[in-house]
């Protein structure tokens, strides 16, 4: 699948640089970068999701060692 981003000249330049220094394509350097997103917001995702299924119980406890 193809997909064009346009980017600024500053984050071409630093893009460009990151691939070069790291040796691989700046293509690889996006791929990359878009997998670490989604894992960190997935990551993100199912702890926000634990905490409201599983915070309630113990809010009362939470709330005396604030005390």
């Amino acid at each position: 699948m193809a997909l064009t981003v346009r980017l600024s000249a500053q984050e071409q330049e630093a893009l460009a640089a990151h691939a070069e220094r790291s040796g691989v394509s700046q293509n690889e350097v996006m791929r990359a970068a878009l997998r670490d997103f989604v894992q960190r917001q997935s990551h993100a995702e199912l702890l926000e999701q634990v905490m409201d299924s599983e915070l309630p119980q113990f809010a009362e406890a939470l709330e005396r060692l604030g005390q």
